[in-house]
C-alpha cells in the first residue's frame, strides 16, 4: 500500500517546533561542535518558524541558576514562541503544561531541538514518540559535551522511533520549492546561518546569469542608479 507523501515529508502545517533549554550557560559544555555553529542552526529555525507562522515553543532548565538564560535569539527571530517554565524537572514532557502546549497546536509533527543532545533533547523526543507524535531530532541544532555522547544518543533515538535530522534538511523540506516568491529569504537563510559558501553559489549563478542575459544585465545597473 503506498503510504501518501504528506504522511512521509515534513508538512509545514503539521509542525511543531520545540527549542528546548538553549541557554547561555549550557552552551559552554557543548563539544561536539562550534558553539557559533549550534547558535546559528537555533537562529535557523527560529527564522523559518516565523516566516512558514510554525507554533514555537520553548522552555529552560533552571534558568535562575548556572545553566543561564535562553538565548536572546530565539525571542529575537520568533517572537510569537511560547515560553513554558519547569520547576526543576530534567524531562521537559514532564512538565504537564508544556505537553498541554503542544497538545494545544493540534499538530502532530514535531521538530526538536534541545542542548545537551543526550538528556535534553533526547528525553522528551522519546516520550513524545511514545506519546503518538512523529519527533524529527534535529541533532545539529542541539550541542552535546562530547561527539561520543551524541552518536550514542542518535542510536537510542533511532531505536525509539525518532528521525534524525540536520538543519539543511528541516528547512529544505518545509521549503519545499524554489518557485515560491520568498526563495530569496530561503537562499539568504542558507547562507546567513547554515551553510556560508552557499552565498559563494548565488554569487556564482548571478554572474552567470547576468552574463548571460545582458539586456538584463543592463537593466539591474539602471535600477541600482536610482
Amino acid at each position: 500500500m503506498k503510504i501518501p507523501r504528506e504522511k512521509i515529508m515534513i508538512d509545514h502545517n503539521d509542525v511543531v517546533m520545540l527549542l528546548i533549554d538553549h541557554q547561555s550557560g549550557l552552551f559552554n559544555l557543548v563539544e561536539d561542535m562550534f558553539i557559533s555553529d549550534l547558535r546559528n542552526h537555533v537562529i535557523a529555525l527560529a527564522k523559518v518558524a516565523t516566516m512558514l507562522k510554525i507554533p514555537v515553543i520553548t522552555t529552560a532548565s533552571v534558568p535562575e541558576g548556572p545553566n543561564g538564560p535562553v538565548i536572546p535569539e530565539i525571542r529575537k527571530f520568533a517572537p510569537h514562541a511560547r515560553y513554558v517554565p519547569r520547576q526543576g524537572q530534567i524531562n521537559a514532557w514532564d512538565v504537564p503544561e508544556f505537553v498541554m502546549a503542544v497538545e494545544e497546536t493540534k499538530r502532530k509533527t514535531i521538530v526538536m531541538t534541545g542542548t545537551l543532545t543526550s538528556v535534553c533533547l533526547a528525553f522528551p523526543a522519546i516520550c513524545a514518540v511514545e506519546s503518538g507524535y512523529r519527533v524529527y531530532a534535529v541533532v545539529d541544532a542541539s550541542g552535546n559535551w562530547s561527539q561520543m555522547a551524541t552518536d550514542l544518543t542518535i542510536a537510542r533515538l533511532v531505536q525509539a522511533g525518532v528521525i534524525p535530522i540536520d538543519t539543511f534538511a528541516v528547512i529544505g523540506e518545509l521549503q519545499k520549492t524554489w518557485n515560491r516568491p520568498d526563495a530569496l529569504d530561503y537562499a539568504n537563510l542558507f547562507g546567513e546561518h547554515i551553510i556560508p559558501n552557499y552565498r559563494l553559489l548565488m554569487e556564482s549563478h548571478n554572474e552567470a546569469h547576468e552574463a548571460n542575459h545582458p539586456n538584463l544585465q543592463e537593466s539591474q545597473r539602471s535600477t541600482r542608479r536610482f
